[in-house]
């Protein structure tokens, strides 16, 4: 089970948004490089950004930020990355500079060819990120609600070749009310690459339930303002992770 924690960038700093509500932000840190390296200092083994402004934008708004993490720590563990990457240019910029992964959301419901192009191109560093609210896949930001059901558009994606699919059940996220264990299992059991848990995460009791849902094919969880308020303390719940592999 990974535990990746995330960092959110807003005008190159470190925050946490609640419910992707851009003025409901809280600033956690100035400087997202040194909070990426303590978050490898605490056992993560992969770090999830995402470019907020890029994300709102429909372009990358952060990358002076997200090049300093990739100088601090992109050499140690993988380093993911979604908001505002529409096009290949993009891509093939994030990757050479050391990217480990691309995340494509909104680009790849409104233009699906975008996303197999991609898989194509970058086969092997292609997340897909699927935002939902009651099942139905959100864009923009998650300011737009469209009529697509996220275990459908998942199989599709599924067969153009991406690596995983990051699932965020966005009337959760920032809330800290509990990871939509449920629906996650759900999409993970209609998949065979792995479901990356997002939104929601609220303690140490979601670590447990996730791990408990593991063979279901969810490979990993998102961990936001939980790490960042002590709801939950991210070095022992790696080491609990970390415990419950060597038991496997």
């Amino acid at each position: 089970m990974l535990l990746i924690p995330a960092i959110d960038l807003k005008n190159g700093e470190c925050v946490r948004l609640e419910q992707g509500e851009m003025q409901a932000a809280t600033v956690f840190s100035r400087d997202p490089a040194a909070m990426a390296r303590h978050w490898v200092e605490q056992g993560a083994q992969r770090l999830h950004l995402v470019d907020l402004n890029g994300a709102f934008a429909g372009r990358p708004e952060n990358e002076p930020a997200i090049r300093a993490i990739l100088r601090e720590v992109g050499a140690d563990i993988p380093v993911q990355l979604g908001g505002g990457i529409r096009d290949l240019e993009t891509i093939e910029r994030y990757l050479d500079d050391g990217l480990g992964y691309v995340i494509i959301g909104t680009a790849a419901v409104k233009n699906p060819g975008f996303l197999k192009e991609a898989c194509s191109a970058f086969g092997g560093h292609i997340i897909v990120g699927l935002d939902a609210r009651d099942g139905k896949v959100a864009t923009d930001g998650w300011s737009k609600l469209t009529g697509h059901e996220v275990v459908d558009l998942a199989r599709k994606f599924e067969e153009y070749g991406v690596e995983a699919v990051i699932y965020t059940d966005i009337g959760r996220d920032g809330m800290l009310t509990g990871i939509n264990i449920d629906a996650t299992v759900r999409l993970a059991e209609a998949l065979t690459i792995p479901v990356i848990a997002s939104g929601g995460l609220a303690g140490m009791a979601d670590v447990e339930r996730l791990l408990e849902v593991e063979p279901s094919g969810v490979e990993g969880v998102i961990c936001g303002r939980a790490i960042y308020t002590g709801a939950l303390d991210f070095k022992a719940a790696q080491q609990r992770v970390a415990a419950a592999a060597e038991e496997a």
